[in-house]
């Protein structure tokens, strides 16, 4: 058995995210596509005494008691059927909370893959499918394209059917954070009171379709017509989210908008000199941004 197990959980951004009318369930359905970045957490897990315990040692942030790790192994255990080795993890966070780079279902899925090795086991698909579940929607996503292999994927239904599709490799990004934050549940309320109202912009006959994703991803970037239904409404209640896209689109971005529910803006450069450029002019106006790709 391992003395400890190391795994890195990878952000993610969204290029393009389209939230459809609320189901009947209370899930929204989605049209995106997801593609993991360099930012990266990491969890070292290491085998404790006993069984169906885990505890999970955060110096950078407090947990809620409820958080995606504990549901995880707590899932684990559910799907598996056995009786899960205890664990200690710890876990040094890179990625910021709340900022709609998916750390939480990330760290989730990396807890995942470090209890396959530790109990020795490799999981199906299906079983995957049921711990995220049961953990986030944007574990799903997570559970099928691990950041240490990289990955990108059009991504609908709820967050379930995952999609992948080849990864480019000439992205070259600047992530900005605005220093707000809108939680999940709000965000969807605020697109969810725009649809009823049927006002503002970015309406869901504007947007690109599923269909249309991969191949509109495959484009030069400067010819993008990916959108994101969270953006015009967060960036109204919140200013500095509407004014960090400004600054990408100042330094020549070629594509930018917010990933997720916000509210990290991202923007999309030529080249690495060009995005690496544009953080140290980001940073030398008292900005928060980090080089990815």
């Amino acid at each position: 058995m391992p003395n400890e197990i190391r795994e890195y959980a990878s952000a993610k951004i969204n290029l393009n995210l389209l939230v459809l009318p609320r189901r009947e369930d209370g899930f929204h359905e989605i049209e995106s596509i997801f593609q993991v970045i360099s930012v990266r957490d990491e969890l070292t897990v290491i085998p404790a005494d006993g069984y169906d315990s885990c505890t999970i040692e955060c110096q950078d942030m407090i947990l809620p008691e409820n958080n995606t790790l504990a549901l995880a192994y707590k899932a684990f255990g559910k799907v598996t059927g056995i009786r899960s080795r205890a664990v200690s993890v710890s876990l040094v966070k890179k990625i910021p909370s709340g900022g709609g780079l998916g750390g939480g279902s990330s760290d989730a899925a990396a807890l995942v893959r470090a209890l396959e090795k530790l109990n020795g086991i490799k999981l199906s698909e299906e079983q995957l499918d049921v711990i995220a579940s049961d953990v986030g929607s944007d574990v799903f996503f997570f559970m099928h394209c691990d950041g240490g292999a990289g990955g990108c994927a059009v991504v609908t239904g709820r967050g379930e059917n995952v999609l992948k599709i080849c990864r480019r490799s000439d992205l070259f990004f600047v992530l900005v954070f605005p220093g707000v934050h809108s939680s999940t549940k709000e965000a969807y309320s605020l697109v969810d009171e725009r649809n009823s109202a049927v006002r503002g912009i970015c309406r869901i006959e504007e947007f690109p379709r599923a269909k249309d994703l991969e191949r509109i991803y495959n484009l030069p970037v400067g010819k993008w017509s990916f959108m994101n239904s969270f953006t015009d409404v967060l960036s109204e209640k919140y200013p500095e989210i509407k004014h960090s896209i400004e600054e990408l689109k100042a330094q020549k971005a070629l594509f930018c908008d917010m990933s997720g529910s916000g509210s990290t803006v991202f923007g999309v450069f030529a080249s690495r000199c060009d995005a690496e450029n544009a953080v140290v002019a980001i940073k030398a106006k008292g900005r928060n941004c980090v080089f990815a790709e």
